[in-house]
């Protein structure tokens, strides 16, 4: 005998092999066929009853059963031998075939009762069967069904945990994160405070270094103007005294050429006059010369006791007395 489940349903099914207790086993029958075992419930094929025989479908396995096994009698099925070939032929052998069928009937009315009986034993114990597997199937479930809610359990257990840890790990990270923001913002403030110092600082060192620009400034452009205005006076002095001297040396040199002047007209008109002078000298001594170059001159002098030239007294100069000239 063999269960299992058919059909996919809640019920169980089972399929039993079951051996008939009358048949001729040397006719070339099994020695056994199969025989469909229901749930109790009845939820496969109609669910007409507990077990084998409830329904339709019984029925016609049983008709084929004893179609198969001949009437039990003689190994020939109904009518001789031949069940295998006729709906009805027990029709074709006559009175004889149908007293024979006829004892046949009994004997499958008392195998009937036989494997009706055998039926319902094997339904009871495939019912039991069935309850057991039900049973355990139901315990298995049950166990199952416990360890799965052990295991939803421990993991709704860990979801809480984790989700206890992770709002208890945010709300770390949150006050972190607010205590560095905090800090951040001190950070901030005292760097905004220190460069607003600085600022400060660095415009009032602006504004002293500017104030004592200024006052250099100022101070320069005294000493600048004092220093000008003295090499004003002092170059104006150097002037004064240059242009002076110039008109010193100006009013020396003009007398000078005054002088020179002057002077160089009375050596001019010296000049003039002594070239008046030396020209009517020269113009008189040409004469005289004319005038000896006329007079008989002899091939050789002769001098006697008596001079040539006279000369009356040293004042009047020496003269031959031609012309009333006077040497």
């Amino acid at each position: 005998m063999a269960l299992g489940e058919e059909n996919g349903g809640s019920g169980i099914g089972a399929t039993m092999l079951v051996s008939p207790t009358g048949g001729n086993f040397n006719a070339g029958y099994p020695m056994a066929y199969p025989m469909p075992v229901y749930s109790f419930g009845g939820q496969n094929n109609g669910g007409g009853g507990m077990g084998f025989g409830g329904d339709w479908g019984s029925l016609i396995t049983l008709f084929l059963l004893f179609g198969l096994f001949g009437g039990m009698g003689n190994g020939n099925g109904f009518g001789g031998g031949f069940g295998g070939n006729y709906d009805f032929p027990w029709l074709l052998t006559g009175q004889q075939g149908i007293n024979n069928n006829v004892s046949d009937g009994f004997r499958t009315a008392q195998l009937s009762d036989t494997v009706t009986s055998v039926r319902d034993g094997i339904s009871n114990l495939s019912t039991q069967l069935c309850g057991c597997c039900g049973d355990m199937q139901m315990s298995l479930a049950n166990g199952f069904n416990g360890v799965n809610s052990s295991i939803a359990a421990a993991q709704s257990a860990l979801a809480q945990q984790n989700y206890s840890n992770q709002i208890a790990s945010l709300e770390r990270s949150y006050a972190a994160q607010t205590a560095q923001a905090a800090g951040f913002n001190g950070i901030q403030s005292q760097l905004a405070q220190c460069c607003c110092d600085n600022r400060l600082g660095t415009e009032s060192l602006r504004a002293t270094v500017l104030q004592e620009n200024c006052a250099d400034r100022y101070e320069a452009a005294n000493n600048t103007r004092d220093i000008i205005e003295s090499q004003t006076r002092s170059t104006q002095a150097i002037l004064d005294k240059l242009c002076s001297l110039e008109l010193d040396n100006a009013r020396r040199e003009n007398e000078q050429l005054r002088t020179e002047l002057i002077f160089a007209r009375g050596q001019a008109s010296q000049t003039a006059q002594t070239a008046d002078i030396r020209a009517g000298q020269l113009a008189a001594t040409n004469a005289l010369v004319q005038e000896l170059r006329q007079c008989p001159i002899p091939a050789q002098p002769v001098y006697g006791s008596q001079p040539i030239f006279t000369c009356p007294n040293n004042n009047s100069g020496c003269g031959c007395g031609c012309n009333g000239f006077n040497g």
